[in-house]
C-alpha cells in the first residue's frame, strides 16, 4: 500500500513548449497572489504538454528541493536526473537513473506518458521510467522533496520517490517494508563520492523480533542500532536529543513496518545518508555557515561492530587501554588463544549448565544493567506481557537464556517481553542503556562464592579507641546534618534528588567521581572471580584502575536497603572521617540507577576475625 504523500508543493499548470514565456509568467504571478493571501498550492506538471530538459530545473515553492540534471564532481560526462537541497547543490538526496547515467546533455524527462513519467537519452531511449500507466495522470514536485505521479481523477498515488529512496532519507519518507506484499523501502550507498550507483552497503528495518536498523555489506551484516524499545532503539540514546525538533518513531501495522523521521515547525534541514564507506550519518543544515553539522555518526567506535565479542561477549568502549571485550558473568571465551589475539567473535561459553528438564529448573536471572540489547533475531515478543510474567515465561522456557523488557517506558522497569534463545550477541555498553536479565546455573549464585566483605573496612592495626572514636564522631555528625536537614528545605529536597555525579550537596571536600566505564573495566565487568564478598546493601569487588592501583569498589545493590539518602551520608561522612586505622574512600561513582563507592583495598582478612581471634587468645 502507497504511503499518503506528506508535505506541500507548488502548481505548475503545464502548457505547450511554444508558449513557456507565458506559462512561467503566468506561475509568478500565481505565486505572488496566491503567497499574498496565505496560500500555498501544488505545482503540477501536466500529462504530454510539458517535458524538462537538461539545463532546465523545477524548485519547490518554498525553494527547499531542485528537481533536474546534475553530473556528479569528477565525472563531468555523466548526467543523472535528481533531486537536491537547492541551498546544497551537492547534496544530492534522490537519482532516478542511478545504474545508467546520460554521457551527454541532450537528455529529456517526459512527463505525462501513459507510462507515467521516462528518461529519454538523445536517441529516444529509456533510461529510465516509473513504470506506471494511467489513462490520465499528473506529476507533482511537493516541497517535502518528493516527485509524485498521481491517477488524476481519484487523486489516488501511482508511484512516489519516497517509496524508491537512493542513499538517503528524508523527513516524512519511510525506512521499512510492507509485510503482505514484500516491498520493501531501503536505503543503497553510492558506489563512490562521484558515482551514484548502487554500492556495496544496504540500510535496512530489520523486522524480526522486535524492529532494528541494520546496516549490511552484501550479505554481512556489520551494524545494529539495537531493537526499537518503545522512544528510540536501544544502542542509539541520541535519540533523545532530537526532541522538540523532530518526531522519531516505528510504525507497526499489518501491510507497513516502518521508522519515520517527522520535522517540528522551525526544525533544520535534516537527511540520514548511507556513506560509500558504509557509515551512517544524521545531518543537519546550519544556514548562517552553510555548512551540514554531523549530529550522529554510526558506527561510533569498535564496539558498534556487529557482533565483535561473539555469543555472550560484552564489548565497553572505555576498556580500550586494556580489551574492549569480556565476558558476561558466567560465562569465558570459548577460545582463550584467541581472545589473546584479540579475535573474540567466538564469544564465551557457561562455566556451568544450566538446570532445566520440561520446564522444571533452579536457574536464576542475573542483571546486566546499562547496555544496549542483544540482536532480537532469535526472539519472542510479547507487548501485552509484564516484566514479571516474562520472568516466569523466561524460566519456564528451558530453551530461553534472557530476557528484557520490549518498552522501556512506564514504571517497574518498563513493559512488554522479549525472550532470548540460543546465544545472544551485539551486547554493548551504552549510556542510558537498558536491564538485560541473563540466566545462570544455580551454582553461580552459591553463597560458597561469596568472600568476606569486611576485609576492606579495617586493617590489622585496628583498635577498639579508634573505632569508638570513630562511631562517636559519625552519631554527632549525623545529628549534626539532621537538624540541618530540618532548617533546611533546599538541602532535603537535594537528599532526595541524586541524579547527577556532582549532586552530593557538600562543597566542602574534593571527592574524584570515577566513571563508570573505568569500574566496569576494573572489576572485569563485576565477575564473580573480583567478588570480595556481600552485604546487605550490595556486593564488593576488588578492582585494578589504570594506575594499576587496587581498589574495592562497594555496588550497591538495587534491590537493597539502602536510598539516596544512605548513600549520599556514607559518601560525605566516610570522605571526611580520616584516620590511620581506617580504611579510606577513594572516590565514588553514579551511572543511572548504579551508586558505587571505591575505597582503599586492604589484602587482610575480615575485621570479625580478628576480634573474636584476639577475644578467643584472652580467654586461653
Amino acid at each position: 500500500m502507497k504511503s499518503p504523500v506528506q508535505g506541500q508543493g507548488v502548481s505548475l499548470v503545464m502548457a505547450a513548449a511554444t508558449i513557456k514565456f507565458l506559462y512561467r509568467l503566468a506561475l509568478t504571478l500565481s505565486m505572488l497572489l496566491t503567497s499574498a493571501a496565505g496560500i500555498v498550492s501544488d505545482t503540477t506538471l501536466v500529462n504530454n504538454v510539458s517535458n524538462i530538459t537538461d539545463g532546465e530545473t523545477v524548485v519547490s515553492v518554498g525553494g527547499s528541493f531542485t528537481l533536474g540534471f546534475f553530473a556528479p564532481t569528477g565525472a563531468p560526462t555523466k548526467r543523472y536526473l535528481g533531486i537536491w537541497f537547492t541551498a546544497s547543490p551537492e547534496a544530492v538526496c534522490w537519482v532516478a537513473n542511478r545504474d545508467r547515467p546520460l554521457n551527454d546533455t541532450s537528455g529529456v524527462l517526459v512527463i505525462g506518458s501513459a507510462r507515467g513519467l521516462l528518461l529519454l537519452d538523445g536517441s529516444g531511449q529509456t533510461a529510465w521510467s516509473s513504470n506506471t500507466t494511467a489513462a490520465t495522470a499528473v506529476t507533482q514536485f511537493l516541497e517535502s522533496g518528493n516527485l509524485v505521479v498521481r491517477e488524476q481523477s481519484s487523486g489516488s498515488i501511482l508511484w512516489q520517490s519516497f517509496d524508491h529512496p537512493s542513499n538517503t532519507l528524508l523527513a516524512g519518507m519511510r525506512l521499512g517494508k510492507n509485510p503482505q506484499t514484500g516491498d520493501e523501502w531501503p536505503l543503497t550507498s553510492w558506489r563512490a563520492p562521484n558515482d551514484p550507483s548502487p554500492g556495496d552497503y544496504r540500510l535496512v528495518l530489520d523486522t524480526k523480533g522486535l524492529p532494528a536498523i541494520v546496516s549490511w555489506q552484501g550479505k554481512v551484516k556489520t551494524y545494529t542500532t539495537g531493537p526499537w524499545i518503545g522512544p528510540r532503539f536501544s544502542g542509539i540514546p541520541e535519540i533523545a536529543s532530537y526532541s522538540g525538533m523532530f518526531s522519531v518513531q516505528v510504525v507497526v501495522r499489518p501491510d507497513e513496518v516502518a521508522y519515520m523521521v517527522t520535522a517540528m515547525p522551525g526544525a533544520p534541514f535534516s537527511r540520514l545518508v548511507v556513506n560509500d564507506d558504509g557509515t551512517v550519518e544524521r545531518l543537519a543544515w546550519e544556514p548562517v555557515s552553510r555548512v551540514w553539522n554531523v549530529w550522529l555518526q554510526s558506527p561510533r567506535d569498535l564496539c558498534d561492530s556487529y557482533a565483535k565479542c561473539g555469543a555472550f561477549g560484552l564489548c565497553n568502549s572505555a576498556t580500550a587501554s586494556t580489551q574492549f571485550c569480556s565476558c558476561i558473568d558466567g560465562f569465558s571465551p570459548a577460545s582463550p588463544s584467541q581472545w589473546s589475539m584479540r579475535e573474540t567473535s567466538g564469544g564465551c561459553r557457561r562455566h556451568t549448565p544450566l538446570e532445566c528438564i520440561n520446564g522444571t529448573t533452579t536457574d536464576g536471572f542475573m542483571v546486566l544493567g546499562g547496555v544496549k540489547l542483544p540482536d532480537t533475531d532469535n526472539t519472542t515478543v510479547d507487548m501485552s506481557a509484564t516484566l514479571e510474567q516474562c520472568r516466569a515465561r523466561c524460566l519456564a522456557n528451558c530453551s530461553c537464556v534472557a530476557y528484557a523488557a520490549a518498552d522501556i517506558r512506564g514504571r517497574d522497569g518498563g513493559s512488554g517481553c522479549v525472550m532470548w534463545t540460543d546465544g545472544i550477541v551485539d551486547v554493548r555498553y551504552v549510556d542510558k542503556g537498558q536491564d538485560l536479565y541473563v540466566r545462570l546455573s544455580k551454582s553461580e549464585f552459591a553463597t560458597g562464592k561469596r568472600r568476606d566483605v569486611a576485609r576492606i573496612v579495617v586493617p590489622v592495626t585496628v583498635s577498639l579507641l579508634a573505632l569508638t572514636s570513630a562511631a562517636m564522631y559519625l552519631v554527632w555528625i549525623c545529628r549534626h546534618r539532621g537538624q540541618r536537614r530540618n532548617n533546611d528545605v533546599q538541602t532535603n529536597a537535594m537528599i532526595g534528588s541524586l541524579s547527577a555525579p556532582n549532586d552530593l550537596g557538600d562543597d566542602d571536600f574534593d571527592l574524584p567521581f570515577v566513571s563508570f566505564g573505568d569500574i566496569v573495566s576494573a572489576t572485569n565487568n563485576f565477575s564473580e572471580n573480583n567478588m570480595l564478598g556481600q552485604g546487605g546493601f550490595g556486593k564488593v569487588y576488588k578492582g585494578m584502575l589504570d594506575d594499576n592501583k587496587e581498589v574495592a569498589i562497594k555496588r550497591l545493590g538495587k534491590g537493597s536497603r539502602q536510598g539516596a539518602e544512605e548513600f549520599r551520608n556514607e559518601v560525605l561522612l566516610i570522605a571526611k572521617l580520616q584516620h590511620r586505622n581506617l580504611v579510606r574512600l577513594l572516590g565514588y561513582c553514579i551511572h543511572g540507577d548504579e551508586k558505587l563507592l571505591v575505597y582503599e583495598y586492604l589484602p587482610n582478612k575480615s575485621l570479625d576475625s580478628f576480634i573474636f581471634g584476639m577475644f578467643r587468645l584472652n580467654c586461653i
